[in-house]
């Protein structure tokens, strides 16, 4: 078992003084996990993260409990809430039901989304090239979430908007191992660009191939360096 130990000079946490505190408190740890500061395993303690927030222990039990039932977080007896161990067989699983939706997203953004759409989407896809070299790498990983969901709303299917929505935290986690895989985030941000064209040329054939090989390749990647970090079992 883990247990995350962080220095009280420099933990990572912010002081919360905002009215909404278990919000507030689910946003650190969703951000705390993506950046790999609470790892897979890691235990959740709450009397510690407490003290660290400058607040009480309820809204970080209430914030655990909001992640357990997104799936990121387990409970354990006697042992508190523990972040999620992902395995490399869910990771086909997340990336297989998010293929489909995504190739169906695409289809429906060719047929449904008008040109200012196809402008803002150009827009999202142009910001996260040049933000590329400069942001980090948490941040390079939610521009990369905003633009597919974006393609998502485009598609008009409000449903299908809602599920991909609810899936965003699951994929954070493990987005940002394609970043360290690739090791060139331009690269990685460059690869968007077929999808874009394809879209605006409302090729449903050509974009649909285009998304398929862009999520298989990070699907490959992301798998690869997550069972090489965590040695986790297929």
């Amino acid at each position: 078992m883990k247990t995350a130990t962080l220095p009280d000079n420099d933990n990572g946490f912010a002081a919360i003084e905002a009215t909404d505190l278990v919000a507030e408190v689910e946003a650190q740890l969703i951000h705390a996990i993506a950046e790999g500061r609470l790892p897979p395993g890691a235990r959740i303690i709450e009397a510690d993260l407490a003290r660290r927030m400058g607040i009480s222990r309820a809204p970080v039990r209430e914030a655990a409990r909001r992640l357990e039932r997104q799936g990121i977080v387990v409970a354990r007896p006697r042992h508190g809430f523990m972040v999620r161990t992902i395995t490399a067989h869910e990771i086909d699983d997340l990336y297989q039901v998010r293929l489909h939706m995504e190739l169906q997203a695409v289809e429906l953004a060719c047929k449904n989304a008008d040109d200012a759409g196809m402008q803002r989407l150009q827009a999202a896809l142009a910001r996260m090239v040049a933000e590329a070299d400069t942001t980090p790498q948490t941040q390079r990983v939610m521009r990369d979430l905003e633009f597919h969901t974006l393609i998502c709303e485009l598609s008009g299917n409000g449903y299908l908007l809602r599920l991909f929505m609810n899936m965003r935290t699951e994929l954070r986690m493990i987005m940002a191992l394609i970043e360290l895989a690739y090791q060139d985030p331009r690269r990685v941000a460059e690869t968007h660009q077929p999808i874009v064209d394809c879209l605006r040329r409302r090729d449903v054939v050509a974009v649909s191939a285009a998304m398929r090989l862009h999520l298989e390749d990070a699907r490959l990647h992301v798998r690869a360096l997550y069972q090489e970090k965590h040695g986790i079992p297929a």
